[in-house]
């Protein structure tokens, strides 16, 4: 569509200014290659967490973008780094206790804790690969252990041999005094105990490609640096890594950008030019702690879909890639909510809204109709109000509000409805904390149930919003005050929904049953 990729070259959403960079450096020639080549990492050292998730849903987008920008072919590449020694043993895996043995071997090396695969390393690849799959992602997958192994890294080894000295001078600088003493960008893995060796380099052999050492117990080894015999220490290994696959774009975490200039020369080094980079701020925890794969905090990707689909914790990944965000559960019914509007609005943009609108960056061309006819956060209110225990409580309120509306035609708002009991249950329900109304308070609400016992208009929402707000307005200045009473007295919550259309869903009868309660002091 000529209208559309020339809505692209002018779109300021964020993947779009990322493929318009990447586009710029094919100005005078298309790759060589024949594609332009995206990549992402994965350290497989722990459970894969949802960062994980969020770096590769980025690289989508902008990947996607790139294509509607360019008819240049595309290839997305998951590199897992699983060759790399276990440093440390993860808090959350079933006997943590049992790995202690294998610490410095490789991960496709260590036992399996969950005992369902042939190492930790294939594991997490397994867990990672099922993650990406249940969102579609398009992408080949490419672990460190094979690419070492089969020869296909041998080519860049075999020049960093040659180049050691440059290399190292690059590595050196940025290391302390003491550390500089020891260091070496090539790591071999013993033969026998299999274990990764951070070990001083007694001389480099260009010649031959082999690399001569004292083992942790004195002995002197020869060892050539290809076929998996030695890996490459993990900023060197990143800048090769770009220049054996010939990366185009890559997006990591800000902890890596002070590491970028180090990454680029080493890509230089060995004859290539280093990718186009875009640095995202990290997920923090509700402690605004740093997600860790290690410590397991924060939301993992099936906790995530276990109250939410999928396409909320892509628009979720969309916002603000450049600010830190906590990701908690308290940010799952807001991003749902959003994602659904996005959707509405979808409908009648021209192609420049469109591809500012997150959705455009989540389905490319194929954007759904949100058939969500209850916000997320309504449900959650219906699921207090009722105690609710499965959906078909919520359907009961849905449908009388909506009649033609069911599972089979509405099926966004059926699994939606299953996600909000699920989510009041765990998190709404403990924490749910009523208060008596003020005197003030208690005049509102009263007018408020007389106003809904003569009430003629049926379930119009804008007329019940406007009797809800008649009640308040003499009242309360500023208004948001007269809201928050009904729900902090109504709902247990200090924040809900719009009021009217709260009333119209759970009807009118039952609201001033409800209002009563509060009024009485019945519901904390």
């Amino acid at each position: 569509m000529p209208n559309m990729r020339e809505a692209a070259t002018q779109s300021k959403a964020w993947p779009f200014e990322e493929a318009r960079r990447i586009l710029k450096r094919f100005e005078k020639m298309p790759p060589e290659k024949g594609y332009v080549l995206f990549e992402t990492g994965y350290g497989p050292s722990g459970l894969p967490h949802i960062g994980t998730f969020g770096e590769v849903a980025r690289t989508s987008m902008v990947m996607r973008a790139f294509r509607e920008l360019s008819d240049i072919p595309t290839r997305l590449v998951c590199f897992s780094d699983d060759l790399d020694g276990m440093r440390k043993v993860p808090r959350n895996v079933p006997n943590p206790e049992n790995l202690t043995e294998h610490l410095q071997r490789p991960l496709t090396s260590v036992p399996d804790p969950f005992g369902e695969y042939e190492s930790f390393g294939h594991y997490n690849n397994a867990m990672l690969r099922r993650f990406l799959d249940t969102f579609g992602f398009e992408y080949e997958f490419i672990s460190a252990t094979e690419f070492y192994a089969s020869g296909k890294f041998d080519k860049i080894l075999l020049r960093a041999v040659e180049k050691y000295d440059e290399i190292m001078k690059v590595m050196l600088a940025s290391l302390r005094e003491e550390r500089q003493k020891t260091y070496s960008i090539f790591l071999p893995i013993h033969p026998e105990t299999g274990r990764v060796l951070y070990v001083q380099m007694k001389s480099v052999n260009a010649l031959d490609g082999t690399i001569t050492f004292d083992t942790d117990d004195g002995v002197e080894m020869t060892l050539p640096v290809t076929g998996g015999n030695v890996k490459l220490q993990w900023k060197p290994d990143f800048g090769a890594r770009w220049a054996a696959l010939e990366v185009d774009f890559e997006m990591y975490g800000k902890d890596h950008s002070t590491n970028t200039p180090i990454y680029d020369k080493i890509c230089r080094i060995l004859g290539q030019v280093p990718p186009e980079h875009f640095s995202y701020e990290l997920f923090l925890d509700e402690g605004g702690q740093k997600i860790s794969k290690t410590s397991g905090n924060g939301v993992s990707i099936d906790q995530w879909l276990t109250y939410a689909s999928t396409e909320s914790l892509s628009y979720f990944m969309y916002l603000k890639p450049k600010t830190a965000k906590r990701m908690h559960f308290d940010v799952i019914p807001k991003a749902v909510d959003e994602y659904h509007q996005q959707l509405r609005a979808f409908e009648s943009q021209d192609d420049k809204g469109r591809l500012n609108n997150p959705v455009w960056h989540i389905h490319g061309g194929d954007v759904p109709v949100s058939n969500m006819l209850v916000p997320f956060s309504m449900l959650l209110n219906l699921a207090s109000v009722s105690g609710a225990e499965d959906k078909n409580q919520l359907w009961g309120f849905i449908k009388r509000y909506a009649p033609d509306a069911s599972a089979e035609t509405h099926v966004d708002l059926d699994a939606a409805a299953e996600f909000a009991v699920r989510y009041y249950n765990d998190f709404v329900k403990p924490t749910k904390t009523y208060r008596a109304p003020s005197v003030l308070e208690r005049e509102a609400l009263t007018e408020l149930r007389d106003g809904l016992r003569v009430w003629d208009q049926g379930l119009d929402v804008d007329a019940l919003q406007g009797l809800v707000f008649s009640c308040g307005r003499e009242r309360f200045d500023p208004m948001r005050d007269w809201f928050k009473a009904l729900y902090e007295v109504l709902l247990g919550a200090s924040q809900g929904p719009r009021f009217g259309g709260f009333i119209a869903l759970l009807g009118i009868d039952e609201s001033i049953a409800l209002i009563e309660e509060g009024l009485a002091g019945k519901l904390s």
